[in-house]
């Protein structure tokens, strides 16, 4: 059973992160991070998302990001992680995937035990109403100095999942509002 949060308030940014069902390292491929990119900027285009940062790691993403006018960001999460969901299990028993060789491992351990239905994300997202720039900043910068404490990069501005690549000045693969 899926566990609701509510966000504080809905004009403020929110710090979330959605997690891999057991912390399984999944994006571990472009192939994988584009479609979670892509749910991303869709929302932006269609849904009013305002996305301030984010990072993509191999199994957790992090945002900061504030709901669209008119929609509420609990929706917009569920929408997000519902789509991606889908996306994912089409990715894995698509007959084209040929290059992943964990697919039958990964079904399996996505399959909940009791409903037989597929499972992508860990229920419950506590978002975190960022009602300061102290906060925000603090939220900010744990987000962009995750892929350097995970020693995948010597600066944030070189991992190319995160929009640590927009705060250097480089083109990051998420459009971030202007603040």
């Amino acid at each position: 059973m899926s566990r609701k949060y509510r966000t504080g308030d809905q004009r403020d940014a929110h710090f979330v992160t959605l997690t891999v069902l057991h912390w399984i390292d999944f994006f571990i491929r472009d192939e994988y991070r584009q479609v979670m990119a892509k749910s991303i900027q869709y929302c932006q285009q269609h849904k009013g998302l305002e996305v301030y940062g984010y990072c993509i790691m191999s199994s957790h993403v992090h945002f900061i990001f504030r709901a669209g006018e008119n929609e509420l960001l609990e929706n917009t999460l569920r929408d997000i992680k519902r789509h991606t969901a889908k996306c994912f299990h089409d990715l894995l028993v698509s007959k084209h995937n040929n290059y992943e060789s964990r697919k039958s491992w990964l079904l399996q351990l996505f399959q909940d035990k009791d409903s037989k239905k597929f499972q992508f994300w860990q229920h419950g997202n506590h978002p975190i109403e960022l009602w300061s720039d102290e906060v925000f900043d603090q939220k900010l910068n744990y987000i962009h100095l995750n892929p350097v404490a995970e020693g995948l990069v010597d600066q944030p501005e070189d991992w190319r999942y995160s929009s640590a690549r927009d705060y250097a000045g480089k083109r990051g693969l998420i459009r971030l509002v202007e603040n």
